[in-house]
């Protein structure tokens, strides 16, 4: 169908007077966020503590309680505004792009550039940007978006696709109809996952919590016996015991997440990634196998038509000439750029054809119509059902250079197109990098096995080359260099195997066959070239080509994995430190050697330091990460042991030396808080603290903390006071403790990275 589309002078009127194609994103509400965060399980228990310590007329530990609480709320709606704004800027660039008719030739522009009266080419995997009438072809459409009917929609000409609807398959012309707000859905059309569900990191940290509360549980218990045998009032035990469950909370954690991410969403921004799922950041880190598409990742995304063999009695120029009529002139792939590359080079006129069928990778082929013949253009395997002599005249051609392309004349073979993929001169040693980091890299290509066999001992990749035909229960991803004539509905089938197998999988894709495995993976990576709905249903996004982005996404990973290691290797030994340290002097001396105020204090000052651990500089592992939390566990309880060993003989040294209870009580607030973040400063590396500075946001924080605890204790605000040399004292025994401590440390640190 012949169509005439707007020129780019009536586009640029159009556009400045109707104005983008784009509706605003609703404005983020602080304070309805803000409020949300007042209504959760870590605020119902500070609330439930506040409601416990104004019952009992605690008013100064009630004050500190509902500022925690307050703070809590306050900066975890900070830092999802934070995060909003960070996808918000990363979405701008990966706004659906459109094939357009504009001054007579076809183009792919920014869709927020559309304007009424444009023409559109619509294809398989494209998401509609604005409403669009149908002239021509049939569409097959998922309207879920907008419907919220799962069932897909068949509309042929004449009928109006709307905008934020996906085409699941075939192919139509259509006119823009109206754009922004003014189309019937009214959204902004965008392939950010705003609303992702929580990591896999982020779900098992939250299993810290029960750690710590199962601690608290044995000692409330141990607490509550010990007060009853010693004919204590209960109720006087409650502040402290509701003390220790509110310094259990992680109030620190979803800021410290956010920013983390964050932080690292826009540094991968900035090195051709973008991040469309910010979970994807931290699950990459586990990854220990990636399927890479070798068409635009491993060789380059241009293809050359390395010979051309004729099996018709018409000439070469005519054969290539009726060639063109099964050339997709619209949206063109690798093979369509190839082959017309080829016929210019021949200097052969490119026909239109009368009637035209895009390929889909069910079809296995294109076809076009004219100059009385019927001519297909695709591949040699579904040929030969329609055409059996074909597997007798294939034997006279050499596949091993490159992919074989079929061209089918009134259904009987007339050419065989070998096109062969240009090696990326980054692949060999990018995927050398891979396998030194313990990942396993599998080549998937529709290729042939000794095509995908010369391409992958051309990058290094190591092990055999299998069919898709051979890939059956029992195959093992450490034989494997590749898997060839894989057709991308096998892909899902694939990530869902190695992952049964007890695989991390990462997937690379391009097309919208590949977007329910990109879905599947635990990263799924859309490649730069890629197609609307495979970039939606993917974590990640390359803006540019071939794998050194990947290498990229990994260093990122693993920094987050580093700093959520410190967050809960801190979170659970210094919370363990404080209760067991205050619960065993409560028992074996009578007494609780810390003020109430400043227990609350200390926990405020905590959550300060790490949340500022998402900033923290860090390394990069060279393995998969593997996160064990019960070693995890055995790592933080035994630093907490060791450090309420010191902490108990600290505090029965001063008992015995008869200083003030009181007194007491503020020297282990100072040697608390300075054990703190010597733990902060241990757990952060793989060196000696001495030898590792934190990020200047970590210090600063760290050494305000310090300045301020000294401030407090030596004035007495919100504590009894001590003096100079009572402040010194605790300082000393923290920083000798921690040298200590380190020396012992380190070598099992080393030990759990091997």
């Amino acid at each position: 169908m012949k169509v005439k589309g707007l020129t780019q002078a009536e586009a640029d009127l159009r556009l400045k007077k109707d104005g983008l194609n784009q509706v605003p994103e609703p404005e983020f509400s602080f304070w309805k966020e803000f409020a949300g965060k007042l209504w959760n399980l870590s605020a119902w228990i500070l609330e439930a503590a506040l409601l416990l310590e104004c019952a009992l007329g605690k008013w100064i530990q009630s004050l500190f309680v509902l500022l925690m609480l307050l703070f809590a709320a306050y900066n975890g709606a900070t830092q999802k505004k934070k995060s909003r704004k960070v996808l918000s800027s990363i979405s701008q660039q990966l706004t659906p792009v459109v094939a357009v008719l504009r001054d007579d030739r076809w183009q792919k522009i920014d869709s927020k550039y559309l304007v009424v009266g444009d023409i559109v080419n619509l294809q398989k995997g494209d998401i509609l940007a604005a409403d669009i009438d149908l002239l021509d072809g049939n569409l097959t459409l998922d309207e879920s978006s907008i419907t919220g009917e799962a069932k897909n929609v068949h509309k042929k000409a004449g009928a109006t696709a709307f905008a934020g609807t996906t085409v699941m398959d075939g192919e139509a012309l259509g006119r823009v109809s109206a754009t922004g707000t003014n189309s019937r859905s009214g959204q902004t059309i965008n392939l950010i996952n705003t609303s992702a569900a929580p990591g896999h990191l982020q779900q098992l940290l939250t299993k810290i919590i029960y750690y710590l509360c199962l601690l608290d549980g044995v000692l409330t218990v141990i607490l509550l016996i010990a007060a009853v045998i010693r004919g204590e009032n209960i109720l006087e035990m409650l502040p402290f015991l509701a003390m220790m469950f509110i310094a259990s909370i992680p109030v620190a954690m979803p800021s410290t997440f956010a920013l983390s991410n964050s932080f690292e969403a826009t540094r991968l921004s900035k090195e051709g990634v973008l991040t469309s799922d910010l979970t994807g950041i931290q699950d990459a880190a586990n990854m220990n196998l990636l399927l890479l598409d070798k068409t635009g990742t491993i060789t380059e995304n241009k293809t050359a038509v390395a010979s051309f063999a004729n099996f018709s009695k018409l000439s070469d120029e005519e054969v290539l000439t009726l060639t063109s009529l099964a050339i997709d002139q619209r949206n063109q792939s690798v093979i369509d750029l190839a082959l017309m590359d080829f016929l210019q080079e021949k200097k052969i006129p490119v026909k239109e054809a009368e009637a035209f069928t895009p390929f889909t990778s069910s079809q296995g082929y294109s076809e076009g119509r004219g100059e009385g013949h019927d001519v297909k253009l695709g591949s040699v395997k579904q040929f030969s059902k329609i055409d059996p002599a074909i597997s007798e005249q294939m034997a006279a051609v050499d596949l091993s250079l490159g992919r074989s392309v079929g061209i089918l004349l009134d259904d009987r073979l007339a050419g065989i197109f070998i096109t062969k993929d240009k090696v990326r001169a980054d692949s060999k040693a990018a995927l050398a990098e891979l396998a030194k980091r313990g990942i396993k890299p599998i080549m998937l290509t529709g290729d042939n096995q000794k095509t995908a066999a010369s391409v992958a001992e051309e990058v290094g990749l190591t092990g055999k080359i299998i069919s898709i035909s051979d890939f059956k229960e029992g195959v093992k991803a450490e034989d494997l260099a590749g898997i060839a004539d894989v057709l991308p509905e096998d892909k899902l089938d694939m990530v869902k195997y190695f992952q049964k197998a007890g695989y991390i999988v990462g997937m690379t894709g391009d097309g919208v066959n590949d977007s329910p495995a990109l879905k599947q993976a635990e990263v799924g990576i859309a490649v730069s070239n890629a197609a609307d709905v495979a970039k939606k249903s993917s974590k990640m996004v390359l803006l540019d080509e071939g794998l050194s982005p990947i290498v990229k996404i990994l260093d990122a990973s693993h920094r987050v994995y580093q700093r959520m290691t410190t967050w809960s290797l801190t979170k659970l030994a210094r919370t363990a430190e404080l209760t067991m340290l205050l619960t065993f002097s409560y028992l074996i001396f009578g007494y609780l050697p810390m003020a109430l105020n400043a227990m609350v204090i200390y926990t405020i000052m905590n959550n300060m330091v790490t949340m500022m651990i998402g900033t923290d500089k860090t390394y990069i592992t060279y393995k998969p990460e593997n996160w064990d939390m019960g070693k995890l566990a055995k790592i933080a309880f035994s630093l907490a042991g060791a450090w309420t060993i010191i902490g108990f003989a600290f505090v029965s040294a001063l008992t015995k030396s008869g200083v003030n209870h009181d007194q007491v009580g503020t020297m282990v607030y100072v040697f608390l808080v300075m054990s703190a973040m010597m733990i902060v400063l241990i757990t952060r590396t793989k060196r000696f603290f001495w030898q590792s500075a934190p990020s200047k946001p970590v210090a600063s924080v760290q050494i305000a903390d310090i300045l301020l605890t000294c401030l407090l204790a030596l004035l007495g605000i919100a504590m009894p006071a001590i003096g100079i040399k009572e402040l010194l004292t605790p300082l000393a025994v923290a920083f000798l403790a921690a040298i200590l401590i380190d020396l012992v440390y380190q070598p099992v640190m080393k030990n759990k990275y091997k």
